[in-house]
């Protein structure tokens, strides 16, 4: 399998997945302290801020050569390495969960099809899939997870409890969930093989469309997104919702603000080798009035094209601040399965602001999520009046 590297700026994702267990490649097996220097390198040589946070990385590369005998004392130290960087984003991954990411990146999962945050140390359910087992089974975004499979859920992490929830195609996973309410209620859902779809496209009345774009995970979601804009070409305008949208790969953001925005910057990147701006083509495949729905959940990949369409005066933002995310990290397989995320550079918007921890502040505020939509048609159709002509999507074709 070839080293996998793809661009991201993701926030948090937990993809409830299966994996098969890791079978070491026949040949050559790479000696513990081989794993943990092969981290040690990539960091060296990639991570962003070359002073290391004030880190002494040097120190750092023999430093536990005398205790790592086995891949999970590597493993261990690995993260013991990593945490010294103060840096969340820049993380271990165990080669279950690099297994996941890449099936969320294929947009093919097993599981049940929920998104875990942890709010005030409670885990909290922040997004299920469309169609998928856990929807079907009655689980709604908000509901609190307080045990899994018999056994109390309260105080783990999200990434503890996609272990404990993970399964086989066809197995039960029991939960016991806490609603909005306070009820409490049991659910048994079975594991099956699930279809991210990154996009959903509906048109609303008055001859507006609206392309919920709801991660950036996936490989198809500027594919995904392209099919929206031609099935909404006769629209009058768009409402693109990137509400509860986490981000994913940094490649999908600049794709879709590529196919929007007539001129102009969409994201400059800064790392140690330098700053890097992505410029838009010029040739866009639509030129309807856009109004984008943002909220505290829009992060990273989100917040590069919220920006990318407000700076060039694309778009108005509507809902609230984002959550201000300003880092993109790297893949790096390492050797047995398990993968490192890096931190490679920061970015910066069109109109030069470094969004970390601060995050994008909409042109209209909008404070409850179940007036956001309406606001933003509002405004919409207000832009729409202003123009004598309706702007329609220009000729669209397709190639994969």
């Amino acid at each position: 399998m070839k080293q996998l590297k793809r661009m991201l700026g993701l926030f948090m994702l937990v993809s409830l997945v299966t994996v098969s267990l890791y079978q070491p490649a026949q040949g050559h097996k790479n000696h513990p302290r081989e794993i943990y220097h092969k981290a040690w390198q990539l960091v060296n040589d990639s991570y962003y801020e070359d002073g290391f946070n004030g880190v002494d990385w040097k120190k750092l590369e023999h430093k536990f050569d005398s205790k790592i005998q086995t891949v999970e004392d590597a493993h261990k130290y690995i993260k013991v390495m990593l945490k010294t960087l103060n840096d969340p984003y820049t993380r271990f991954l165990d080669p279950k969960a690099y297994k996941d990411e890449s099936d969320a990146i294929d947009a093919k999962i097993v599981g049940i099809g929920i998104n875990l945050m942890q709010k005030n140390a409670r885990l909290m359910i922040t997004k299920t899939i469309e169609e998928g087992p856990a929807e079907e089974a009655g689980v709604r975004a908000g509901d609190e997870i307080i045990g899994i499979d018999g056994k109390t859920a309260i105080g783990i992490t999200p990434e503890q409890a996609a272990e404990r929830i993970r399964g086989q195609a066809g197995t039960p996973v029991a939960l016991k969930l806490r609603e909005k309410t306070g009820a409490e209620k049991d659910v048994n859902i079975t594991r099956r093989e699930i279809i991210i779809r990154a996009v959903k496209a509906t048109m609303l009345p008055n001859n507006i469309g609206k392309i919920q774009l709801s991660t950036f995970i996936s490989s198809d979601a500027a594919r995904e997104f392209r099919i929206a804009l031609k099935k909404l070409q006769r629209a009058d305008g768009l409402v693109i919702d990137l509400r509860d949208n986490p981000g994913g790969l940094l490649s999908n953001a600049l794709e879709i603000a590529d196919m929007l925005l007539e001129r102009g910057a969409i994201v400059s990147t800064i790392s140690r080798n330098g700053q890097h701006t992505d410029i838009a083509s010029g040739v866009p495949i639509t030129h309807q009035p856009i109004v984008v729905l943002v909220d505290q959940e829009s992060a990273s990949a989100s917040e590069i094209l919220a920006s990318a369409l407000k700076d060039n005066d694309r778009a108005k933002l509507v809902g609230t601040k984002t959550y201000g995310k300003g880092l993109v990290q790297e893949i790096n397989r390492l050797p047995g399965g398990a993968a490192v995320h890096i931190t490679v550079s920061r970015y910066l918007t069109p109109s030069g602001s470094d969004i970390h921890k601060i995050g994008v502040a909409p042109d209209i505020t909008v404070s409850r999520k179940e007036e956001q939509l309406s606001a933003a048609v509002s405004h919409l159709r207000e832009k729409i009046a202003s123009r004598k002509n309706p702007i329609r999507t220009s000729s669209l074709s397709y190639s994969r």
